[in-house]
């Protein structure tokens, strides 16, 4: 009986290493991700029969900007922050009718995280959007408004 336990052990456990490698394989080379290049995310310019056009992340959903907010100062952390994530993409190609160069990045100082800016003004998600072409946060207390290539930014 103990030369059948030895051969179970050991087939178990050639089994289970076997498992281990496989998942290895499966595994990208750290070296070839780090020399790929970054993916553009290209922004949207969508359209809603209530507020028209206005400009959307790759996947369609809505960015927003708040009123509150100061050129390259974001005024919104805490439960603001939980319920307007930040909108951050490193490289995005701007649709029609906007500038790529009135897109920038702040570094927001109560997360240290970065945040895509439009004209200096942060750009934020809304999460009771739950799909793409919602625009929920639409006028949300008359501070929180969707960005489109009409937007005026109180200076």
């Amino acid at each position: 009986m103990k030369q059948f336990m030895w051969l179970f052990t050991f087939l178990l456990a050639g089994i289970l290493l076997g498992g281990c490698s496989s998942e290895d394989a499966d595994k990208k080379d750290p070296v070839e991700e780090t020399t790929a290049e970054e993916p553009v995310s290209a922004l949207k310019l969508m359209e809603n029969e209530k507020t028209g056009k206005y400009l959307a992340d790759a996947q369609g959903m809505a960015l927003y900007y708040f009123t509150k907010d100061k050129p390259n100062t974001t005024n919104c952390s805490g439960e603001c922050l939980e319920n307007w994530p930040a909108f951050y993409s490193e490289h995005l190609d701007a649709p029609d009718g906007f500038n790529k160069d009135d897109f920038g990045t702040i570094t927001r100082e109560d997360t240290g995280k970065k945040q895509t800016t439009y004209k200096g003004y942060p750009l934020y998600y809304f999460v009771n959007d739950k799909a793409p072409g919602d625009v929920n946060g639409q006028g949300v207390k008359d501070v929180w408004f969707i960005i489109n290539n009409e937007t005026i930014f109180a200076q």
